[in-house]
């Protein structure tokens, strides 16, 4: 019995001092296995607490009780102390400065304008529709009444691709129009969709040129369609745009695959600050016959008219943008305005 007993205090105070020891919380839980674990030390001798007599039994099982609810409240303790100091921070730190703020990304100008722009014709009841960027001559020219002779390939007969093992050319489209010829294959009239889409041309990059650009097509098929319905829905989508004192007015002009064709110009209290009274915005017409009877409509059953136009050039007269470059530089001094 008196050898237990002596063995107690000494190994009390060793495992007290490997506790305190402890420079982290792994070190703390190898010392806790060493002296209060399974295996450890203070077990081991609770253990011999079986051999000894009923008379001396209860006072060395008093005794080591005593040292484990030591051992433990240190082992607290000292688990908290750890616990807190690897909470504090490694570097000396200033809570009295600002809070650091993480910037929330926002759509690219462009972006926004087209989802306006296809919310206006949502309205009139448009569908939007999609196609490829890389087309082929039929599609992109010749079902759009313009052969590989016609002079107004001249200005968009560019950027052709030669894909391995193929014979036909491609080329990256010159406008979404493409996509109405793909459209009108797939299904009957009446068709009533909106074609926003990236498009690519020959131009010298400048103030108001770039090689890619954005446009949206409109495309309206049905009985009895007239140019007065044109005319209603170019006004009811750029006052919607850019504001209910818009004026529209259209001019006489040619493209190959509508007939008649016109060019649309708006003023506005825009155009005026810009120095302008009108400023061309849009080109449209009455889809050709001939258009109709490539895709199998019947041009003396269907009409319908089409029109197009730039979405920088909204974005600009919009957010009085004087150069098209801006929107393609990812300078966010630029595009965080918008």
């Amino acid at each position: 019995m008196s050898s237990l007993l002596n063995d107690i205090e000494p190994l009390k105070q060793a495992a007290l001092a490997d506790l305190k020891a402890a420079s982290d919380l792994g070190a703390l839980e190898q010392a806790k296995g060493t002296w209060v674990g399974p295996h450890g030390k203070l077990t081991a001798l609770m253990k011999q607490l079986g051999s000894l007599s009923k008379e001396e039994r209860p006072a060395a099982g008093k005794a080591i009780n005593a040292v484990k609810a030591d051992l433990e409240s240190a082992l607290a303790q000292r688990r908290a102390e750890l616990e807190l100091k690897a909470a504090q921070p490694q570097h000396p730190v200033d809570f009295t400065l600002p809070g650091r703020r993480r910037t929330l990304g926002k759509l690219h100008p462009l972006t926004q304008v087209t989802d306006d722009i296809v919310r206006s014709f949502r309205k009139l009841g448009f569908a939007v529709a999609d196609g490829p960027e890389i087309e082929d001559d039929y599609h992109c020219f010749d079902a759009l009444n313009t052969p590989a002779d016609h002079p107004a390939r001249d200005t968009q007969d560019t950027f052709y691709l030669q894909p391995a093992g193929s014979a036909d050319p491609l080329l990256l489209r010159t406008h979404t129009s493409s996509v109405q010829i793909r459209v009108m294959e797939k299904q009957p009239p009446p068709i009533r969709i909106v074609v926003p889409g990236r498009v690519y041309r020959r131009d010298n990059a400048d103030a108001t040129h770039n090689p890619t650009f954005h446009q949206i097509e409109g495309l309206y098929v049905d009985r009895d369609v007239t140019v007065g319905d044109l005319k209603g829905t170019v006004e009811f989508v750029f006052k919607d745009l850019l504001g209910s004192d818009v004026r529209i007015r259209f001019r006489p002009h040619y493209f190959s695959y509508t007939e008649p064709s016109f060019e649309i110009d708006f003023s506005s209290p825009l155009t005026r600050k810009m120095g302008k009274d009108w400023l061309e915005i849009a080109g449209c017409g009455m889809v050709h016959p001939q258009v109709f009877e490539t895709v199998g409509y019947d041009p003396e059953t269907w009409t319908g008219w089409a029109f197009g136009f730039g979405i920088e050039r909204i974005a600009m007269i919009r957010y009085g943008i004087n150069d098209i470059r801006l929107f393609y530089e990812n300078d966010l001094r630029f595009l965080s305005q918008f």
